[in-house]
């Protein structure tokens, strides 16, 4: 919870003073009734009343008093609500690497499967591009609305050699800062960029990275594989098993440079939830709903209980 209007909150400084001005009026009153009666006409003139009873209506009304501070204070809570618009590039790796098969039916596969999945739950207002990469980046899908045809884009990917990270991530970004205006603004966009290993052509991704971030583009990065991932090539009549380990160190360095977040995905139903998550994660943005009138309901509430409590129980309001 936070506050539009915090500086008021300093008003509840005068609580505690006022809890300390009625624990020196009751000692007065204890201090001038013991001065003016006798000891033995105690009891008739001046009577104990309830220990606890007679405490209660003013706490109740100090809390009441902080509820009405905190209300002036404008209370507000972040409330999740479907994005009506907003624009992803999803950037997959066709390196040769994502032949492997460690994760069923292999990398590549996994990731069409589950990106397919992605673009099923994500809001239909919201734009959807695709771009492969593995030395050059390659546009396969503008971002729009219509995510059958991204979709059907899944079905180009061929994988190929080298990983262009850098490049990539300069590539989304154009995509998305080339947008058409909506309502005057341009629409907010991410880029999830899922690979296996690290950058080793083109510029450097971390600096392309710190780019999207000045440009409030956040990249959320899935690495997907495991370290004991395989591949095999001919070489001249020979078949060669080359290990491919996922390597998901600089994709996490990628994600926090750019203010978005790294996933890893071992398998193909961890990768799937991944992409499950992000779904309903780019899919929603959280905005500030004011709560003021529950803070200043609650507190009228408890001023009407503490007023009918001392009226019940001594016959004035305080």
């Amino acid at each position: 919870m936070s506050f539009a209007s915090p500086l008021v909150l300093l008003a509840l400084l005068a609580i505690p003073l006022l809890i300390i001005w009625y624990y020196g009026e009751q000692r007065r009153r204890a201090v001038a009734a013991s001065a003016f009666v006798a000891p033995a006409l105690t009891a008739s003139v001046a009577p104990r009343r309830p220990r606890w009873r007679r405490h209660v209506p003013m706490l109740i009304m100090a809390l009441a008093l902080a509820a009405l501070i905190a209300a002036a204070a404008r209370p507000q809570r972040s409330v999740a609500v479907p994005i009506t618009n907003g624009a992803i590039m999803l950037a997959n790796d066709v390196s040769g690497s994502m032949n492997a098969t460690d994760v069923a039916p292999s990398r590549l596969g996994a990731a069409e499967r589950a990106a397919k999945a992605f673009l099923a739950k994500v809001p239909s207002t919201v734009q959807v591009g695709l771009i492969e990469f593995a030395r050059t980046p390659t546009l396969l899908q503008s971002p729009t609305t219509d995510h059958a045809l991204t979709a059907n884009a899944f079905t180009q990917l061929k994988t190929s050699g080298g990983t262009a990270v850098g490049v990539t991530i300069e590539t989304a970004m154009n995509e998305l800062k080339n947008l058409p205006p909506i309502h005057g603004k341009r629409p907010p966009g991410a880029i999830v960029l899922i690979s296996d290993g690290a950058s080793n052509v083109g510029v450097d991704p971390i600096a392309a990275a710190r780019q999207a971030r000045a440009a409030h583009i956040p990249i959320y990065t899935v690495a997907v594989g495991t370290p004991s991932g395989v591949i095999q090539f001919k070489r001249g009549k020979r078949t060669v098993v080359a290990p491919v380990p996922v390597s998901p160190q600089q994709l996490g360095q990628i994600a926090q440079a750019s203010g978005g977040r790294a996933f890893t995905a071992s398998n193909s139903a961890g990768l799937s939830a991944v992409y499950s998550h992000l779904a309903a994660q780019l899919g929603r943005k959280h905005v500030n709903h004011e709560i003021t009138a529950s803070f200043a309901g609650g507190g009228l509430v408890l001023l009407l209980l503490a007023s009918a409590m001392s009226l019940h129980w001594f016959g004035r309001l305080v």
